[in-house]
């Protein structure tokens, strides 16, 4: 498959600046695969799709505000995001097992990715807020940047003071401290418990604890799972034949009564909703030869393009995605590459709103 056939226009008036005034009050287009049909409907019209017994996979990993903004000894603006710690001898794990884990004297190593408005060379200085000061050692072959810091006080305590979420760089007022703290509340979903991303599983910030309320009265099965959204989310695609395509690892956890749970409710002949791609991701890596889940803990690094054949997952909660992006490939092999597309021009023709703040899609 050719990277151009995942391509499509969109307007940059669509792409989402704002979150929804109210979260499961933005549009939900709903694809059904079976008819061809397309509905335009709002989030909160999602329990009308949901039968009692049938399971909602949520993905709980919280992000956490990794986008650092500093300056270099000479003043020019850096800004930086921070992937993972570098602990030498250890293996690498999220981001939130390093801020909260490590050993903290003062310093830590970091790979990250960073940018200026000038040109970035090894050694190169920059200073952050509350008298942090770091360095960028060395760039690696991956194409990170060996990040050192070092501060007076706990570098976790201050990261965490002086952080900005994570919004990615098509919304424009990314680092803008006016804002902040709205972003570190809408950036993140309701149902977040474990610290460890650095960018936020989408589908999932439609839901409100009402509408969460709504779906356990009616007796949905509401069941976490963890996958901790690393670079490989929103790295682009550089290979023409996107088969040659790489996906780095995340980090997931799938429990033992989450899996048992999908599992019963399978063989009773309910359904699996997953709420995103990253719970999509997560359970079609722990999936065996009888289609049956079994409770993991590691990594995944699996990459699904059309052709790709589901064991774990009946319906599907995503936003929009970026063009060419590893995402929208995943939507393609679950509802097919010309629905897809066809569904995302409608889409434009309705002025839906696009991106990680933008509105989303049910795929039955």
């Amino acid at each position: 498959m050719r990277l151009q056939d995942f391509d499509y226009h969109l307007p940059r008036k669509l792409i989402a600046q704002e979150p929804a005034p109210v979260r499961d009050q933005a549009r939900l287009m709903v694809l059904n695969r079976r008819t061809g049909s397309i509905d335009h409907r709002r989030f909160f019209d999602l329990l009308e799709y949901l039968q009692p017994g049938d399971v909602l996979a949520l993905n709980e990993t919280k992000v956490w505000p990794a986008r650092l903004r500093g300056k270099k000894e000479s003043g020019a603006k850096v800004e930086i995001l921070l992937v993972r710690p570098k602990n030498p001898g250890k293996e690498k794990g999220s981001s939130a097992e390093g801020l909260t884990k490590i050993k903290d004297p003062g310093t830590s190593e970091w790979e990250c990715l960073a940018q200026s408005s000038t040109k970035l060379r090894a050694q190169t200085r920059v200073v952050l807020a509350e008298n942090l000061c770091g360095e960028l050692v060395e760039k690696m072959p991956t194409g990170l940047w060996r990040l050192h810091l070092r501060s007076k006080g706990s570098v976790a305590r201050i990261l965490r003071r002086i952080g900005f979420p994570p919004l990615p760089p098509y919304i424009r007022r990314n680092g803008d401290e006016g804002v902040k703290v709205q972003d570190l509340h809408r950036y993140q979903t309701v149902f977040a418990r474990k610290e460890g991303s650095i960018a936020a599983p989408t589908a999932g910030l439609h839901f409100t604890e009402h509408l969460l309320k709504e779906i356990r009265n009616k007796g949905v099965a509401l069941l976490p799972l963890t996958l901790h959204v690393g670079i490989a989310t929103f790295l682009p695609v550089k290979h023409e034949k996107v088969e040659e395509h790489h996906l780095e690892p995340e980090i997931f956890t799938v429990s033992r009564k989450t899996a048992e749970t999908i599992n019963k409710a399978r063989l009773s002949g309910r359904k699996v909703v997953a709420v995103g791609t990253t719970v999509t991701r997560a359970l079609e890596s722990c999936v065996d030869e009888n289609g049956m889940i079994r409770p993991k803990h590691g990594k995944t690094g699996l990459f699904i393009l059309p052709g790709h054949r589901f064991r774990a997952v009946e319906e599907l909660i995503t936003n929009f995605h970026l063009p060419r992006s590893t995402l929208l490939m995943l939507v393609s092999a679950f509802a097919g590459r010309e629905f897809i597309l066809a569904a995302y021009e409608e889409a434009i023709k309705n002025n839906y709103r696009f991106y990680s703040y933008g509105d989303a899609m049910l795929i039955l």
